[in-house]
């Protein structure tokens, strides 16, 4: 038998071949087994983050434009926002009184959508301890403000502000210019329509000097955006298409009735005697949120009403020859700091134009003058004029839900006993003395004067939770031997003390108010010995000996039980 060698070795390298990728075959099997979850594990944990930054993205794309919208900044309707390359879409649409922003989130390609929609109130915010009109701030030995001071007028005395301290040029006493009172004959519409967009007057100012405010007679339809009041040249056919100063008017501010509502212009241009200027109440177009305001046929002498749009076209008023309400305020005096102590440790600047004998803790930003400590930084222009945070408006509008409630003449005393109101209108005077506590849940508004004394309490109802009370007074507010306000119970809650008086006494306070804000646009305000409160804004403000007001953060943005709530309000935000 004849054995073919060769022929066997072929065999035997076929066999291990075969053994060799058949282990190969199964050695992939199994690595395969093992790999292939992984790896599809890795993918879905890819994918899951991609989706949340995708979502987060999305998120940053609605708090830039909501912040935009609530502070007034410029915003289009589409917009967009990157982060780490990648990109959030956002859209902004109005309508019915309702803005919705939608922003879609895309992190390659792993798309999440949110979504909120805000609705236009009333807004109160106070985002200072202390806010004066041009009546300015009086700080007496060993007085304080823990916070920040921000006046219209001067700032003097030997007390302490913890904060910054702000002393703005204030406006004149009396307009310039002005045009319009009572009820008026015409409605002027604007912001519904592209040819109806924005409204214009023309003026002239009777003296060569800077200008400081504008006071228009306003209201809106519903909620529209926020406003920009602009001063422009005359181009000889309308306003020109560049704007020499301009403001911000808070669409919170004006009611869904007339009212006048103070526009502050952010520089100081001085305007020429006898040259034509136009106001430019300059506004977003809705057909359903819009605003109006006030007008009379030939009312003003010096000049003439013109709708249209900014930077494009104009023409007459429907009928021809109207001119809209408003009063022009020319700049009165300078600021000033003299005396007071502002900051604490380092911190705590001075802006005014003339600071005088004035300890600053921080950068002391003035023309004029130094502190005790600090010679003059000049670089940065005066301080203007900002409104308060109160309109004429929301006043209305509160006085009208008090009405609501039902209305009382005659004073009333409460006196060693509880009571408790719903909202309501007293036609008289109001005491609350001798531990007696009124509870209430809405709006009083009392024609005549307030008195809160010997223990008396007047608090805002537990029901109401993290909301704040308002008390309205014709007359004067006085706050004696341990009489006081207090909230709902709850850390947010205040009750709001509002005198519409221009006494020299509007509101007086003898002792720790309690939870309390005290505001009289119109007068002035008196804190004595160890008197305290939460919050004080009036026309002008004197702090006695160790009179003390503690700012406190939550005021930021206040919600009222009924009538002006707070800025924009959320109606909804989620994921869509």
């Amino acid at each position: 038998m004849i054995i073919n060698k060769q022929k066997i070795n072929t065999q035997k390298g076929a066999a291990m071949l075969i053994a060799v990728v058949f282990f190969l075959s199964i050695a992939t099997s199994v690595i395969a087994g093992l790999v292939s979850p992984s790896v599809r594990e890795f993918k879905i944990a890819k994918d899951s983050l991609d989706s949340k930054q995708s979502f987060f993205l999305s998120e940053s794309g609605i708090e830039d434009a909501y912040y935009r919208l609530k502070t007034g900044k410029a915003l289009g309707a589409s917009t967009s926002i990157t982060l780490n390359g990648d990109t959030a879409a956002t859209s902004i649409t109005s309508g019915l009184g309702v803005t919705t922003i939608s922003s879609l989130g895309d992190v390659n390609s792993r798309q999440r959508n949110n979504s909120v929609s805000v609705s236009n109130g009333t807004g109160v915010s106070f985002s200072y301890g202390v806010q004066t009109g041009e009546g300015g701030i009086q700080l007496n030995n060993n007085s304080s403000v823990e916070g920040s001071v921000y006046s219209n007028g001067p700032i003097s005395g030997s007390g302490n502000i913890t904060g910054s301290a702000t002393s703005a040029n204030s406006a004149a006493l009396s307009s310039d210019q002005s045009n319009g009172s009572g009820t008026p004959a015409y409605d002027i519409t604007f912001g519904n329509a592209t040819g109806t967009q924005d409204f214009a007057q023309s003026f002239q100012v009777s003296t060569t000097a800077p200008i400081n405010k504008v006071q228009l007679y306003l209201k809106k339809v519903l909620s529209p955006a926020n406003l920009t009041v602009r001063i422009t040249a005359d181009n000889s056919v309308g306003p020109a298409a560049s704007t020499l100063a301009s403001g911000t008017l808070a669409a919170s501010l004006v009611s869904t009735s007339y009212g006048w509502v103070d526009v502050p212009f952010s520089t100081n241009i001085e305007l020429i005697a006898g040259t034509t200027y136009w106001i430019v109440i300059d506004s977003a177009v809705s057909a359903t949120a819009y605003y109006k305001i006030g007008g009379n046929n030939n009312g003003y002498a010096n000049g003439l009403g013109k709708i249209g749009t900014y930077a494009g076209g104009w023409s007459a008023t429907t009928p021809a020859g109207l001119d809209g309400f408003f009063n022009f305020y020319l700049g009165g005096l300078v600021g000033s700091i003299t005396s007071t102590v502002v900051g604490t440790g380092t911190v705590g600047n001075a802006y005014a134009h003339t600071v005088t004998g004035a300890t600053i803790r921080g950068t002391n930003y003035c023309q004029t003058g130094s502190g005790n400590n600090k010679t003059c930084n000049t670089t940065l222009a005066d301080p203007t004029l900002i409104a308060m945070p109160i309109s004429e408006a929301n006043i209305t509008d509160w006085k009208d839900s008090a009405a609501s409630g039902g209305i009382y003449t005659g004073n009333i005393l409460i006196n060693g006993t509880n009571t408790s109101y719903t909202s309501r209108k007293i036609v008289g005077n109001l005491t609350v003395q001798n531990n007696s506590t009124l509870t209430f849940n809405g709006v009083i508004w009392v024609t005549g004067n307030i008195s809160v004394n010997d223990n008396g309490k007047i608090a805002v109802s537990s029901s109401v939770g993290g909301s704040s009370g308002v008390i309205i007074c014709d007359g004067t507010i006085t706050i004696d031997n341990n009489g006081s306000f207090n909230g709902s119970g709850n850390a947010n809650s205040f009750v709001m003390a509002l005198s519409t008086s221009n006494s020299t006494s509007a509101i007086t306070v003898n002792n720790n108010a309690g939870a309390v804000i005290l505001y009289a646009a119109n007068g002035t305000i008196n804190l004595n010995s160890t008197a305290e409160a939460k919050e004080v804004n009036g026309y002008s403000i004197v702090l006695g000996n160790n009179a003390h007001v503690r700012y406190t953060s939550g005021l930021v943005n206040q919600n009222f039980v009924s009538g002006p709530t707070g800025g924009w309000n959320v109606s909804g935000w989620g994921e869509i």
